[in-house]
């Protein structure tokens, strides 16, 4: 039971997602596209980073979050290589500092 009150607390439901990728990728089914992506990736880093703050000593969010980050720098760094103009409409819509 347990668990099913979880699902309903989920910060990042498939709604937000839809949500998230309409809003960067242009469509709900544009789930691949690297601003999509990078958008995901912010949601996810802002919200561990506010869990980080309350629960300083849970590493293993840490690592996550690191992981995150470096997947996010990734994806700019391809972004900036291919298409300059997409990754700073990216850069400067999400606020992301570089």
């Amino acid at each position: 039971m347990a668990l099913n009150k979880n699902l309903d607390t989920m910060y990042l439901s498939s709604q937000v997602k839809k949500d998230i990728f309409k809003k960067y990728a242009g469509s709900d089914k544009n789930t691949g596209s690297a601003e999509a992506q990078v958008a995901l990736f912010t949601q996810r880093i802002d919200h561990l980073t506010g869990h980080l703050k309350a629960n300083k000593k849970d590493f293993g969010t840490q690592r996550a979050l690191l992981n995150l980050v470096g997947k996010r720098r990734a994806m700019l760094d391809y972004l900036k290589k291919n298409d300059l103009t997409r990754y700073r409409a990216i850069i400067k819509t999400l606020d992301i500092r570089k």
